[in-house]
């Protein structure tokens, strides 16, 4: 079996978001969430513990974002140096 692009969900401390998801999605992650915890050896995983993970993986893999990430951060040393 291919293993799932997310690995074990890490127990962190959430800030709360409210979000509305078609109900296909739903059921997708339903089911993403069976598979996961079947493959990790994880009790059921439900559908609000997975978004984050994925959205953080999405986001890893978007080299526009990561460049734009990584110039913001650059500019913002370069400021605080500034001011030192």
């Amino acid at each position: 079996m291919t293993k799932l692009r997310l690995g074990p969900i890490a127990d962190d401390k959430p800030v709360r978001l409210t979000v509305e998801l078609p109900a296909a999605v739903h059921r997708d992650l339903v089911e993403y969430g069976r598979q996961l915890a079947h493959e990790s050896g994880q009790a059921e995983i439900v559908p609000a513990k997975l978004i984050a993970p994925m959205l953080a993986r999405f986001m890893e893999g978007d080299r526009v974002f990561r460049r734009f990430k990584t110039r913001r951060k650059a500019i913002s040393l370069d400021l605080e140096q500034d001011r030192a």
